[in-house]
Protein backbone atom coordinates (compact mmCIF):
# COMPACT_ATOMS: atom_id res chain seq x y z
CA UNK A 1 0.00 0.00 0.00
CA UNK A 2 3.16 2.40 0.71
CA UNK A 3 3.82 1.88 -2.96
CA UNK A 4 0.80 2.59 -4.17
CA UNK A 5 0.49 6.19 -1.36
CA UNK A 6 4.65 6.68 -3.04
CA UNK A 7 2.70 6.79 -6.50
CA UNK A 8 -0.71 9.12 -5.75
CA UNK A 9 1.96 11.47 -4.16
CA UNK A 10 4.22 11.42 -7.50
CA UNK A 11 0.84 11.41 -9.54
CA UNK A 12 0.05 15.05 -7.17
CA UNK A 13 2.91 16.38 -7.59
CA UNK A 14 2.40 16.42 -11.76
CA UNK A 15 -0.33 17.67 -11.43
CA UNK A 16 0.25 20.29 -9.21
CA UNK A 17 3.22 20.92 -11.52
CA UNK A 18 1.20 21.36 -14.42
CA UNK A 19 -1.22 23.25 -12.68
CA UNK A 20 1.00 26.16 -11.65
CA UNK A 21 2.87 25.85 -15.49
CA UNK A 22 -0.90 26.42 -16.72
CA UNK A 23 -1.42 29.56 -13.83
CA UNK A 24 1.97 31.25 -15.43
CA UNK A 25 0.34 30.98 -18.90
CA UNK A 26 -2.82 32.57 -17.71
CA UNK A 27 -0.88 35.82 -16.44
CA UNK A 28 1.27 35.35 -19.75
CA UNK A 29 -1.77 35.45 -22.05
CA UNK A 30 -3.26 38.46 -19.93
CA UNK A 31 -0.62 40.60 -20.13
CA UNK A 32 0.53 40.21 -23.97
CA UNK A 33 0.63 42.97 -25.77
CA UNK A 34 -3.04 43.74 -27.31
CA UNK A 35 -2.47 43.44 -31.30
CA UNK A 36 -4.38 46.18 -33.01
CA UNK A 37 -6.12 45.87 -36.68
CA UNK A 38 -4.81 47.66 -39.43
CA UNK A 39 -8.04 46.98 -41.12
CA UNK A 40 -11.24 46.63 -40.03
CA UNK A 41 -13.28 44.66 -42.58
CA UNK A 42 -16.89 44.45 -42.64
CA UNK A 43 -17.79 41.57 -40.13
CA UNK A 44 -21.22 39.24 -39.77
CA UNK A 45 -21.76 37.33 -36.27
CA UNK A 46 -24.02 34.26 -36.79
CA UNK A 47 -25.74 33.30 -33.73
CA UNK A 48 -27.38 29.80 -33.58
CA UNK A 49 -30.32 29.84 -30.98
CA UNK A 50 -32.33 27.92 -29.67
CA UNK A 51 -34.79 28.20 -26.39
CA UNK A 52 -34.10 31.01 -23.41
CA UNK A 53 -31.21 30.26 -20.88
CA UNK A 54 -30.28 32.27 -17.59
CA UNK A 55 -28.44 35.67 -18.80
CA UNK A 56 -29.73 35.21 -22.26
CA UNK A 57 -30.63 38.90 -23.05
CA UNK A 58 -28.08 40.06 -21.31
CA UNK A 59 -25.44 37.60 -23.40
CA UNK A 60 -26.90 38.85 -26.61
CA UNK A 61 -27.54 42.48 -25.94
CA UNK A 62 -23.42 42.45 -25.60
CA UNK A 63 -23.51 41.92 -29.34
CA UNK A 64 -25.81 44.76 -30.26
CA UNK A 65 -23.14 47.07 -27.72
CA UNK A 66 -19.66 46.31 -29.61
CA UNK A 67 -17.70 49.12 -30.43
CA UNK A 68 -16.53 48.30 -34.50
CA UNK A 69 -17.41 50.27 -37.10
CA UNK A 70 -19.19 47.72 -39.76
CA UNK A 71 -21.06 44.74 -38.38
CA UNK A 72 -24.52 42.23 -39.06
CA UNK A 73 -25.54 40.24 -36.47
CA UNK A 74 -28.02 37.41 -38.15
CA UNK A 75 -29.82 35.27 -35.31
CA UNK A 76 -31.12 32.13 -36.44
CA UNK A 77 -34.01 30.14 -34.84
CA UNK A 78 -35.28 26.31 -36.44
CA UNK A 79 -39.22 26.71 -34.82
CA UNK A 80 -41.23 29.71 -35.00
CA UNK A 81 -42.65 28.94 -31.38
CA UNK A 82 -39.10 29.53 -29.63
CA UNK A 83 -39.25 31.55 -26.86
CA UNK A 84 -36.12 33.43 -28.01
CA UNK A 85 -38.08 35.40 -30.51
CA UNK A 86 -39.89 37.68 -28.49
CA UNK A 87 -36.01 38.23 -26.60
CA UNK A 88 -34.63 39.45 -30.09
CA UNK A 89 -37.66 41.47 -30.75
CA UNK A 90 -37.39 43.44 -27.54
CA UNK A 91 -32.99 43.78 -28.32
CA UNK A 92 -33.87 45.01 -32.22
CA UNK A 93 -36.04 47.75 -31.02
CA UNK A 94 -34.19 48.80 -28.43
CA UNK A 95 -31.41 48.85 -30.89
CA UNK A 96 -33.23 50.10 -34.41
CA UNK A 97 -30.06 50.80 -35.94
CA UNK A 98 -27.86 47.66 -35.37
CA UNK A 99 -27.71 45.41 -38.59
CA UNK A 100 -29.59 42.70 -37.10
CA UNK A 101 -31.51 39.63 -38.77
CA UNK A 102 -33.48 37.18 -37.80
CA UNK A 103 -33.98 33.49 -39.84
CA UNK A 104 -36.42 31.28 -39.20
CA UNK A 105 -35.71 28.06 -40.39
CA UNK A 106 -37.01 24.16 -39.88
CA UNK A 107 -34.64 22.63 -42.20
CA UNK A 108 -32.23 20.03 -41.10
CA UNK A 109 -28.94 19.12 -42.83
CA UNK A 110 -27.92 16.19 -40.83
CA UNK A 111 -27.21 15.21 -36.93
CA UNK A 112 -26.48 18.64 -36.01
CA UNK A 113 -28.56 20.94 -35.20
CA UNK A 114 -26.14 24.35 -34.52
CA UNK A 115 -24.61 23.55 -38.21
CA UNK A 116 -28.24 22.73 -39.14
CA UNK A 117 -29.38 26.31 -37.82
CA UNK A 118 -26.00 27.64 -39.46
CA UNK A 119 -26.39 26.69 -42.64
CA UNK A 120 -30.13 28.54 -42.97
CA UNK A 121 -28.44 31.57 -41.66
CA UNK A 122 -25.41 31.54 -44.12
CA UNK A 123 -27.51 32.89 -47.18
CA UNK A 124 -28.29 36.23 -45.00
CA UNK A 125 -24.75 36.54 -44.06
CA UNK A 126 -23.98 40.35 -45.80
CA UNK A 127 -19.89 39.98 -45.69
CA UNK A 128 -16.72 38.07 -46.09
CA UNK A 129 -15.57 37.94 -42.96
CA UNK A 130 -17.87 35.26 -40.22
CA UNK A 131 -18.15 35.21 -36.76
CA UNK A 132 -19.71 32.09 -35.77
CA UNK A 133 -20.60 32.66 -31.60
CA UNK A 134 -22.52 30.50 -29.09
CA UNK A 135 -25.62 31.66 -27.68
CA UNK A 136 -24.39 32.35 -24.10
CA UNK A 137 -21.64 34.68 -24.82
CA UNK A 138 -20.95 38.28 -22.80
CA UNK A 139 -18.71 40.05 -24.71
CA UNK A 140 -16.76 43.00 -23.89
CA UNK A 141 -17.06 45.97 -26.38
CA UNK A 142 -13.45 45.34 -27.75
CA UNK A 143 -14.06 41.83 -28.83
CA UNK A 144 -14.48 41.95 -32.44
CA UNK A 145 -11.75 44.26 -32.91
CA UNK A 146 -9.53 41.94 -31.08
CA UNK A 147 -10.87 38.87 -32.90
CA UNK A 148 -10.52 40.27 -36.40
CA UNK A 149 -6.75 41.48 -35.49
CA UNK A 150 -6.02 37.88 -35.08
CA UNK A 151 -7.40 37.23 -38.15
CA UNK A 152 -4.79 39.63 -40.32
CA UNK A 153 -2.11 37.35 -39.02
CA UNK A 154 -0.09 36.00 -41.66
CA UNK A 155 -1.98 32.21 -42.77
CA UNK A 156 -4.45 32.24 -40.55
CA UNK A 157 -7.63 30.88 -41.80
CA UNK A 158 -9.52 30.92 -38.30
CA UNK A 159 -9.56 32.44 -34.94
CA UNK A 160 -10.80 31.18 -31.28
CA UNK A 161 -11.18 32.65 -28.20
CA UNK A 162 -10.64 30.97 -24.50
CA UNK A 163 -13.76 32.09 -22.83
CA UNK A 164 -14.25 32.36 -18.50
CA UNK A 165 -17.70 31.15 -17.27
CA UNK A 166 -20.86 33.44 -15.34
CA UNK A 167 -23.13 31.45 -13.19
CA UNK A 168 -26.34 31.82 -14.23
CA UNK A 169 -27.62 31.84 -11.03
CA UNK A 170 -26.64 31.63 -7.19
CA UNK A 171 -27.21 27.79 -6.95
CA UNK A 172 -24.24 25.57 -6.07
CA UNK A 173 -23.98 23.54 -9.53
CA UNK A 174 -23.71 26.43 -11.40
CA UNK A 175 -20.71 28.11 -9.70
CA UNK A 176 -18.99 24.29 -9.90
CA UNK A 177 -19.31 24.38 -13.27
CA UNK A 178 -18.18 28.03 -13.76
CA UNK A 179 -15.48 27.12 -11.37
CA UNK A 180 -13.97 24.25 -13.56
CA UNK A 181 -14.01 26.39 -16.95
CA UNK A 182 -12.31 29.18 -14.83
CA UNK A 183 -9.76 27.32 -13.03
CA UNK A 184 -9.24 23.88 -15.01
CA UNK A 185 -10.12 24.52 -18.45
CA UNK A 186 -8.48 28.09 -18.89
CA UNK A 187 -4.99 26.71 -17.91
CA UNK A 188 -5.52 23.32 -19.20
CA UNK A 189 -6.37 24.89 -22.32
CA UNK A 190 -3.35 27.10 -22.53
CA UNK A 191 -0.92 24.60 -21.15
CA UNK A 192 -2.20 22.31 -24.27
CA UNK A 193 -1.79 24.95 -27.12
CA UNK A 194 2.14 25.97 -25.51
CA UNK A 195 2.61 22.25 -26.28
CA UNK A 196 1.64 22.08 -30.06
CA UNK A 197 -2.14 21.57 -29.65
CA UNK A 198 -4.17 24.00 -32.11
CA UNK A 199 -8.03 23.70 -30.42
CA UNK A 200 -10.76 25.23 -32.22
CA UNK A 201 -13.04 26.71 -29.33
CA UNK A 202 -16.47 26.67 -30.62
CA UNK A 203 -17.75 29.53 -28.26
CA UNK A 204 -16.42 31.93 -30.98
CA UNK A 205 -14.57 31.22 -34.37
CA UNK A 206 -13.95 33.51 -37.05
CA UNK A 207 -12.48 32.61 -40.76
CA UNK A 208 -13.50 33.86 -43.78
CA UNK A 209 -16.08 32.77 -46.75
CA UNK A 210 -12.71 31.67 -48.84
CA UNK A 211 -11.62 29.75 -45.95
CA UNK A 212 -14.74 28.23 -45.48
CA UNK A 213 -15.37 27.44 -48.91
CA UNK A 214 -11.94 25.61 -49.22
CA UNK A 215 -12.87 23.14 -46.27
CA UNK A 216 -16.19 21.89 -47.74
CA UNK A 217 -18.47 24.75 -46.39
CA UNK A 218 -20.86 24.02 -43.39
CA UNK A 219 -21.80 21.09 -45.09
CA UNK A 220 -18.62 19.38 -43.82
CA UNK A 221 -19.55 19.71 -40.39
CA UNK A 222 -22.88 18.30 -40.21
CA UNK A 223 -22.26 14.54 -39.39
CA UNK A 224 -20.16 15.42 -35.99
CA UNK A 225 -21.43 16.38 -32.68
CA UNK A 226 -17.91 18.12 -32.58
CA UNK A 227 -17.97 20.38 -35.20
CA UNK A 228 -16.11 23.59 -33.63
CA UNK A 229 -12.86 20.61 -33.56
CA UNK A 230 -13.55 19.23 -36.91
CA UNK A 231 -13.57 22.98 -38.20
CA UNK A 232 -10.27 23.71 -36.66
CA UNK A 233 -9.24 19.75 -38.09
CA UNK A 234 -10.57 21.42 -41.67
CA UNK A 235 -8.79 24.56 -41.51
CA UNK A 236 -5.17 23.25 -40.29
CA UNK A 237 -5.00 20.30 -42.92
CA UNK A 238 -5.33 23.11 -45.69
CA UNK A 239 -2.13 24.23 -43.83
CA UNK A 240 -3.76 27.66 -42.37
CA UNK A 241 -2.79 28.65 -38.91
CA UNK A 242 -5.39 28.39 -35.98
CA UNK A 243 -5.26 31.53 -34.15
CA UNK A 244 -6.08 32.86 -30.27
CA UNK A 245 -7.56 36.01 -30.42
CA UNK A 246 -6.07 38.33 -27.41
CA UNK A 247 -9.58 38.42 -25.28
CA UNK A 248 -11.61 36.27 -22.93
CA UNK A 249 -15.47 36.57 -23.34
CA UNK A 250 -17.77 35.14 -20.59
CA UNK A 251 -20.06 32.18 -20.84
CA UNK A 252 -22.86 31.58 -18.93
CA UNK A 253 -23.28 28.09 -17.01
CA UNK A 254 -27.19 27.17 -16.57
CA UNK A 255 -27.07 24.57 -15.05
CA UNK A 256 -29.38 24.73 -11.38
CA UNK A 257 -28.68 21.20 -10.37
CA UNK A 258 -26.08 18.59 -10.32
CA UNK A 259 -27.67 16.10 -12.40
CA UNK A 260 -28.22 19.06 -15.40
CA UNK A 261 -24.16 19.47 -14.82
CA UNK A 262 -23.68 15.76 -14.72
CA UNK A 263 -25.46 15.56 -18.33
CA UNK A 264 -23.39 18.71 -19.46
CA UNK A 265 -19.86 17.71 -18.26
CA UNK A 266 -20.49 14.50 -19.21
CA UNK A 267 -21.08 15.34 -23.10
CA UNK A 268 -17.59 17.14 -22.71
CA UNK A 269 -15.42 14.44 -21.32
CA UNK A 270 -16.76 11.63 -23.57
CA UNK A 271 -16.84 14.20 -26.63
CA UNK A 272 -12.97 15.01 -25.70
CA UNK A 273 -11.95 12.06 -25.09
CA UNK A 274 -13.38 10.73 -28.38
CA UNK A 275 -11.42 13.20 -30.33
CA UNK A 276 -8.10 13.17 -28.47
CA UNK A 277 -8.18 9.93 -26.70
CA UNK A 278 -4.47 9.91 -25.29
CA UNK A 279 -4.32 13.66 -23.96
CA UNK A 280 -7.75 12.71 -22.04
CA UNK A 281 -6.57 9.65 -20.62
CA UNK A 282 -3.22 11.77 -19.45
CA UNK A 283 -5.27 14.31 -18.56
CA UNK A 284 -6.49 11.76 -15.11
CA UNK A 285 -2.99 14.25 -13.73
CA UNK A 286 -4.73 16.96 -13.69
CA UNK A 287 -6.68 16.47 -10.95
CA UNK A 288 -4.27 16.58 -7.75
CA UNK A 289 -6.27 16.85 -5.12
CA UNK A 290 -7.89 13.66 -6.02
CA UNK A 291 -4.57 11.78 -6.14
CA UNK A 292 -3.70 13.60 -2.69
CA UNK A 293 -6.80 12.13 -1.37
CA UNK A 294 -5.62 8.96 -2.35
CA UNK A 295 -2.16 9.49 -0.96
CA UNK A 296 -3.67 9.49 2.32
CA UNK A 297 -5.97 6.46 1.71
CA UNK A 298 -3.53 4.12 0.85
CA UNK A 299 -0.39 5.50 3.08
CA UNK A 300 -3.19 4.60 6.16
CA UNK A 301 -3.43 8.31 7.25
CA UNK A 302 -0.53 8.93 7.70
CA UNK A 303 0.92 12.32 8.72
CA UNK A 304 2.89 13.16 5.54
CA UNK A 305 -0.20 12.20 3.30
CA UNK A 306 -2.07 14.52 5.14
CA UNK A 307 0.78 17.68 4.71
CA UNK A 308 0.86 16.68 1.36
CA UNK A 309 -3.08 16.66 0.94
CA UNK A 310 -2.88 20.01 2.60
CA UNK A 311 -0.22 21.80 0.45
CA UNK A 312 -2.32 20.71 -2.79
CA UNK A 313 -5.38 22.20 -1.53
CA UNK A 314 -3.95 25.42 -0.83
CA UNK A 315 -2.29 25.39 -4.00
CA UNK A 316 -5.42 25.30 -5.97
CA UNK A 317 -6.98 27.68 -3.86
CA UNK A 318 -3.89 29.97 -4.75
CA UNK A 319 -3.90 29.09 -8.22
CA UNK A 320 -7.37 29.82 -8.27
CA UNK A 321 -7.08 33.47 -6.81
CA UNK A 322 -3.78 34.06 -9.07
CA UNK A 323 -6.10 33.08 -12.37
CA UNK A 324 -9.28 35.51 -11.14
CA UNK A 325 -6.24 38.33 -10.82
CA UNK A 326 -5.00 37.55 -14.03
CA UNK A 327 -8.14 37.88 -15.51
CA UNK A 328 -10.66 39.47 -13.57
CA UNK A 329 -13.05 37.32 -12.81
CA UNK A 330 -15.33 36.96 -9.95
CA UNK A 331 -14.30 34.52 -7.48
CA UNK A 332 -15.91 31.67 -6.65
CA UNK A 333 -16.58 29.78 -3.89
CA UNK A 334 -14.68 29.01 -0.73
CA UNK A 335 -11.49 26.62 -0.31
CA UNK A 336 -14.31 23.59 0.62
CA UNK A 337 -16.34 23.87 -2.49
CA UNK A 338 -12.49 22.74 -4.39
CA UNK A 339 -12.86 19.34 -2.21
CA UNK A 340 -16.44 19.18 -4.10
CA UNK A 341 -15.61 20.14 -7.21
CA UNK A 342 -12.85 17.96 -7.80
CA UNK A 343 -14.81 14.97 -6.62
CA UNK A 344 -17.20 15.49 -9.01
CA UNK A 345 -14.43 15.84 -11.65
CA UNK A 346 -13.27 12.33 -10.81
CA UNK A 347 -16.85 11.39 -11.36
CA UNK A 348 -16.84 12.74 -14.87
CA UNK A 349 -13.18 10.98 -15.55
CA UNK A 350 -14.62 7.65 -14.65
CA UNK A 351 -17.74 7.79 -16.36
CA UNK A 352 -16.75 9.48 -19.47
CA UNK A 353 -15.16 5.61 -20.16
CA UNK A 354 -18.64 3.83 -20.16
CA UNK A 355 -19.32 5.22 -22.85
CA UNK A 356 -19.98 7.32 -25.82
CA UNK A 357 -23.71 8.34 -25.77
CA UNK A 358 -24.22 11.67 -24.74
CA UNK A 359 -27.14 14.19 -24.55
CA UNK A 360 -27.35 17.29 -26.51
CA UNK A 361 -30.38 19.37 -25.81
CA UNK A 362 -32.41 16.41 -25.22
CA UNK A 363 -31.33 14.48 -28.20
CA UNK A 364 -29.05 11.56 -27.56
CA UNK A 365 -25.84 11.58 -29.97
CA UNK A 366 -23.01 9.78 -30.20
CA UNK A 367 -19.77 11.10 -29.76
CA UNK A 368 -17.26 10.54 -32.90
CA UNK A 369 -13.75 11.36 -33.25
CA UNK A 370 -13.96 14.18 -35.60
CA UNK A 371 -11.61 12.08 -38.30
CA UNK A 372 -11.76 14.66 -41.88
CA UNK A 373 -10.49 13.77 -45.50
Amino acid sequence: MLVFAGIAAVCALAGVAQLLWGVALVRQFANAPIAMAAARPAVTILKPLYGVEPLLEQALESFFLLDYPDYQLVFGVQHADDPVLPVLERLRARYPLRDAAVVVNPARHGGNGKVSNLINMLPYARHDVLVISDADIHAPPYFLGRVVAALEGPRVGLVTTLYAALPGMPALAAQLGAAQVNYSFLPGTLLARRLGRQDCLGATMALRRSVLAEIGGLQALVAHLADDQVLGRLVLARGYKLALAQVVPATTVPEADFTALYRHELRWARTIRALVPVPYAASVLQNPLGWAALCVLFSGAAIWAWVLFIAVLALRVLAARRIEAALRLPRLGQWWSFLLRDSFSAIIYIASFAGNRVDWRGQMMQADPGKVV
